[in-house]
């Protein structure tokens, strides 16, 4: 019988690309979601009966212990960026990680694979990072054969990156970011994956591997180079942080004052606090050289599914070769 793995979180942006490689690798495939019925597009990724997504609190032991048991392999994508209600930093990505690694070791689950960040650190004023680093810290305590991959911000056709600001770009002539002057090192998802699927199959050192691509540039060049493919013409302007911070704290108040009815899906402090520091490889960290990876360009991918954001669409290509036909 084919060996099977449980990709918590398999259907969310990195899972599903993790969950559609095992697949083609001819693994089964259990996608361990809150939400099965959303998730059920999974399916198509193999032959049928070989996906299947299945009910999943990551809060709850015997939850978590269900979607693994028989399990070779374990892959968490679990993450936040809710600070509060039940599915919070704390629960989901430190404790819900930890229980995850402890129940994998509990039922001799061969690989594991933990999801995280660059700049997970628990001295990071972001308690997104500090959870990531708590989460991290209890996988290698329960699993110390765990392969930790931190990727830095991750683009491709779903990403909530250049999709958002892409489309932010269409309401006028000004494309404001936060920490303009902030490196990145943005790592195509389905590199990650390639990662991820090499660490569930055993075939990656144990390890903490820090993923970033090939391009280094600031949050400014990233939003010139995205206009640029989306031909659009926008000024970017930098917000400082000392008016980030107030906006910020005006969106999160909302969400607390409405219960959560309204989220704060536009700007956290969280988020401003992370905005802060560069999200880019350490020097010194394992990176995709180790696994013997080649990270692809920006530029060979962005232009795939960004060209719905320009102007004319799909038929942006064809208006522009009909320029230089010769009027007659």
């Amino acid at each position: 019988m084919s060996k099977l793995v449980t990709i918590y979180g398999g259907s969310g942006f990195v899972g599903r690309y993790i969950a559609r490689r095992m697949a083609q690798a001819g693994w089964r495939v259990r996608v361990a979601v809150r939400r099965p019925n959303e998730a059920l597009f999974v399916k198509t990724y193999g032959a049928v009966g070989q996906v299947e997504p299945v009910l999943c609190n990551i809060r709850d032991d015997a939850s978590v212990r269900r979607a693994l048991v028989g399990a070779d392999a374990v892959v968490n994508c679990v993450g936040t960026f809710d600070k509060g209600g039940k599915n919070n930093f704390e629960a989901v990505q430190a404790e819900g990680a930890g229980r995850i690694a402890r129940l994998a070791a509990e039922e001799a689950v061969a690989q594991l694979v933990q999801i995280s960040s660059i700049g997970a650190d628990v001295e990071s004023a972001s308690a997104y990072s500090r959870t990531k680093a708590k989460g991290e810290a209890a996988v290698l305590a329960a699993f110390p054969s765990a392969v930790i991959l931190r990727p830095s911000v991750v683009f491709g056709t779903e990403d909530g990156f250049f999709n958002r600001f892409a489309g932010m770009s269409r309401m006028g002539p000004i494309l404001p970011v936060v920490g303009a002057s902030t490196r990145f090192q943005p790592v195509f998802v389905d590199d990650v994956a390639k990662a991820a699927v090499m660490g569930a199959t055993g075939t990656a050192a144990p390890g903490v591997y820090e993923l970033g691509g090939p391009d280094v540039a600031t949050f400014r060049d990233l939003m010139k180079q995205m206009l640029a493919v989306i031909q659009r013409s926008r000024l970017v302007v930098n917000i400082p942080f000392i008016f980030a911070n107030v906006m910020a704290a005006g969106f999160d108040f909302l969400s607390f004052a409405t219960g959560g009815l309204i989220s704060n899906g536009v700007l956290t402090r969280d988020q401003v606090k992370s905005l802060r520091s560069d999200n880019v490889v350490s020097d010194g960290a394992k990176t995709f050289a180790d696994l013997g990876i080649t990270p692809v360009t920006m530029e060979s991918v962005l232009p795939e599914y960004l060209w719905r954001y320009r102007a004319s669409g799909q038929y942006a290509a064809i208006k522009d070769s009909a320029k230089n036909l010769r009027k007659i």
